[in-house]
């Protein structure tokens, strides 16, 4: 077993020694990780992307484009024969049809490869001609990046802190009967640990419904071909000195192990660990509408998935003698167009506040970060309307729900970000000046000129800040 991972770490570092030196000399590849948690927009956001750099109308604020050094851009098949391909015709179809429909939501890893021929910057570049530039996107689900934080525990603690946790929630009270009922010294019962992991399973789902974003382990949620395998059957027991073998609680610690050793470890080292630039899609908007707790555990998840990253720089040795780093990380507060242009600058400064501290921490190790408030398609238009003698900046669209026609003013964000996030520290039930409402658009009905992609925001601002020193 010993010799066999290291033949396995000592092949994986010559594969990646032989990439390093192919893509510094030959064709570079951009390996471009998208996540987010649940509702967050990442298949939008790749759907967008990709369709506005095959069709470039849309993206002024990326270099390359307004230089006019992008001479040519279409897919090819990923490098990654394993992993599947991420369906970006079905994706796009879906927002550009008659009747559109926001398309399905990300359930597990997939990739799609975007080429682009490049004319170089440098004095010979009408020497040299066109380069290609090799963009590999890899979209991976939120839920399981938080699963990295696993690694340093062990069952005992995960089970002490996920308990303390569910002490207090609504939505857990099922779960904690079920765990009342149980003897974790019993002799291992199958539909026993069976119907307990079923409970907790149900409580991690509520609890995400809720606006709950500790939500751990992550493929509890989005199993996949794992449903129902032993791997997937455990659940948080009070700790338990002294517990025999063979019994329930040394079983539910040896399939928490299982699934550290067989399902954590290698999504980081096949997915994760190659990934060099990073976007964190964030429904901020839809954290502030639940309130307070949402907003507190929205901020304590973005921290546990940002020190899942390995921040530095990228350069030929660097990534020669440590491998590949992720030397840029961009944080994305999504569907800015659900507010009027005047509060966007409102919403970055909350999205920069939430996720501070954890970009203090990358850039000190070298990497680059930066927030913003971006729409990855635009699905409203601005609107102003009198009420009370007064003027509210609106935005106007199809609502998910009834397919009507609605203006909607959501209510003002504060200037300072510490009225939200202190408040949500202290664990406030509701904000005190009055609540900010969030509603749900359709996808507007979308006429695309030749040479166009989907109407966004900030869209290309995000795209120069990830790609634009790589083109």
């Amino acid at each position: 077993m010993v010799i066999s991972t290291l033949a396995d770490g000592l092949t994986r570092s010559v594969e990646s020694v032989g990439d390093t030196i192919s893509e510094t000399f030959f064709e570079p590849v951009i390996r471009l990780g998208v996540t987010g948690l649940a509702r967050s927009g990442k298949t939008v956001f790749i759907t967008s992307l990709v369709a506005n750099l095959l069709d470039r109308g849309r993206m002024p604020g990326l270099s390359a484009v307004a230089d006019a050094r992008i001479t040519a851009a279409h897919l090819q098949p990923q490098p990654d024969d394993t992993i599947p391909r991420f369906d970006y015709e079905t994706h796009l179809a879906a927002l550009t049809r008659p009747d559109p429909h926001w398309p399905e939501s990300t359930r597990a890893v997939s990739e799609l490869r975007l080429s682009l021929k490049v004319r170089p910057t440098c004095l010979l570049g009408g020497v040299q001609g066109p380069r290609t530039v090799h963009i590999d996107i890899v979209d991976y689900p939120g839920e399981w990046l938080l699963d990295l934080a696993l690694l340093d525990k062990s069952y005992a603690e995960w089970s002490a802190e996920t308990l303390a946790r569910l002490e207090t929630r609504e939505e857990a009270l099922p779960f904690r009967t079920a765990l009342r009922e149980t003897d974790a010294l019993a002799p291992l019962d199958e539909p026993v640990a069976q119907r307990l992991a079923a409970a907790f399973t149900t409580y991690l789902n509520a609890a995400r419904d809720a606006g709950v974003y500790d939500c751990t382990p992550g493929r509890f949620l989005l199993p996949g071909d794992l449903e129902g395998s032993p791997v997937l059957t455990f659940a948080p027991l009070p700790p338990e000195t002294g517990a025999p073998r063979r019994c329930l609680w040394r079983e539910m610690e040896r399939r928490f192990e299982a699934y550290k050793a067989r399902v954590v470890k290698p999504f980081f080292r096949d997915h994760f660990a190659r990934i060099d630039r990073q976007i964190v899609l964030v429904d901020a908007l839809g954290a502030i509408h639940r309130g307070p707790r949402a907003v507190e555990d929205m901020r304590g998840a973005m921290a546990d998935i940002l020190t899942a990253f390995r921040p530095g720089t990228n350069s030929f040795l660097a990534r020669l003698l440590r491998g590949r780093r992720v030397d840029k990380i961009l944080f994305a507060a999504t569907k800015a167009d659900h507010l009027h242009h005047t509060q966007h600058p409102q919403l970055t400064a909350i999205m920069q506040a939430l996720t501070r501290d954890a970009a203090s921490r990358a850039e000190f190790a070298g990497a680059a970060t930066d927030a913003l408030a971006l729409a990855s398609v635009r699905a409203t238009t601005e609107d102003s309307l009198r009420h009370d003698g007064r003027t509210l900046d609106c935005v106007r669209g199809t609502l998910l729900e009834t397919g009507k026609q609605a203006a909607f003013y959501p209510g003002r964000l504060p200037d300072d970000p510490s009225q939200l996030l202190t408040p949500a520290r202290d664990g406030a039930e509701k904000w005190l000046d009055g609540d900010f409402q969030a509603m749900q658009f359709a996808p507007a009905r979308l006429t695309l000129k030749p040479g166009e992609g989907p109407p966004h925001i900030r869209l290309d601002r995000a795209a120069e800040f990830l790609l634009g020193d790589r083109l």
